[in-house]
């Protein structure tokens, strides 16, 4: 099993266009983050971070930025606050997807058993590759570089959880292998937030339990772990922390679903933070929408996922007449299940899916004008 995630995808997209940003702290996204200008002398004028107002959110950054502590799904102005001097550039979807086809292509020729999770990162089945996985590896990020012109992490390990994380380790541009006599040594040291999957808040209510490791997860007690958490929550805590998961490879064939999620910093309240909160919902629904354009598909139920401050969880669905796959039709169909949500409580995570896939150039029969589902409270 094998987890490929390309380097700070957006922005070093960006910088193929750009390269005098190279090395600079470089933000990218918001909607109304101006483009580049041409100046005196025919120079570029960049805009800066600090210049920013309004309420969008950080799509990605380069490393040199998240380095002053800048990531995906802050708000804008809050990242000014942090990096006031970096430049930020507003998002070319259109320019991602067609990246995002172009090494995900590449990588197909060589190992066609793929999974896509989105714009900038796949899983891959390397069964047939089992005896010299390091070697394929390689080739794949060779001929990523060539037909992109970009870098790549890749992650091999025996399971889905692991190669995420060993994809992770050594960016940009790695290649780390981890097996299961690596997971006491190399893995248990991490922070649990290593883990996909833990979020800043449930990381901090693990450190006030006394866990900060994996290690210290590895070893908590269930029964402990299923009072601060939940039943379900607690015993994927403890398998994960143990290296263990059992999801195979999905290939595009066989997919049911696209989503995007994000856990915040801090838990925002549906009215106070309603500015935040819309911001970091449309920063969802366009990143989901790439993902739906990048796959060739267009989706019929749009849903969004609540998890609030006591971690209990909440979908709402809405079926439409026709598929999309536009932002701005994600968009609308998301508020038309938050207006079917409780929003008097603050939230700690917010996801969009979009479900009832069709190739794009497919009519999809139309069911209704929407049908609503709502699932019952997790543990």
């Amino acid at each position: 099993m094998a987890h490929l995630d390309m380097d700070a995808f957006y922005a070093s997209v960006e910088l193929l266009r750009y390269p005098q940003l190279r090395s600079q702290a470089l933000v990218v996204g918001g909607r109304r983050a101006e483009a580049p200008t041409v100046g005196e002398e025919g120079v570029l004028k960049f805009a800066r971070l600090r210049d920013y107002r309004g309420r969008g959110v950080v799509t990605t950054a380069t490393y040199e930025a998240r380095a002053l502590g800048v990531h995906s799904g802050m708000g804008l102005m809050t990242a000014a606050r942090l990096a006031p001097d970096a430049f930020l550039l507003p998002a070319d979807f259109m320019a991602y997807r067609r990246y995002s086809g172009r090494f995900k292509s590449a990588v197909a020729a060589l190992v066609p058993q793929i999974e896509d999770r989105g714009i900038d990162e796949i899983y891959l089945d390397l069964t047939a590759h089992r005896n010299d996985p390091v070697a394929i590896a390689r080739r794949i990020k060779e001929a990523v570089r060539d037909a992109t012109g970009l870098s790549c992490s890749i992650g091999i390990a025996p399971n889905k959880l692991l190669a995420k994380i060993a994809s992770e380790l050594d960016k940009p541009d790695g290649l780390t292998v981890v097996g299961p006599d690596d997971i006491t040594a190399r893995i248990w040291p991490m922070k649990v937030s290593k883990i996909n999957g833990i979020g800043p808040k449930s990381a901090k209510r693990l450190e006030h339990m006394g866990v900060h490791s994996i290690a210290d997860l590895a070893r908590a007690e269930l029964g402990l772990l299923q009072e601060h958490f939940g039943r379900n929550y607690a015993t994927w805590l403890h398998a994960a922390a143990h290296g263990q998961d059992d999801r195979p490879v999905v290939t595009e064939a066989e997919r049911k679903s696209v989503s995007r999620e994000t856990t915040f910093e801090r838990d925002l309240h549906p009215r106070r933070d309603r500015a935040e909160l819309t911001g970091i919902l449309v920063a969802l629904c366009d990143r989901v929408a790439a993902d739906l354009q990048a796959l060739g598909v267009r989706g019929r139920t749009v849903g969004i996922k609540l998890r609030y401050e006591d971690f209990r969880t909440l979908t709402r669905d809405h079926t439409l007449r026709e598929p999309l796959a536009d932002p701005a039709g994600l968009l609308a169909a998301s508020r038309e299940c938050l207006r079917r949500a409780p929003l008097d409580r603050p939230l700690r995570l917010l996801g969009v899916r979009v479900s009832a896939l069709v190739p794009a150039g497919e009519v999809a029969e139309a069911p209704g004008s929407w049908a609503q589902s709502e699932f019952s409270f997790g543990d």
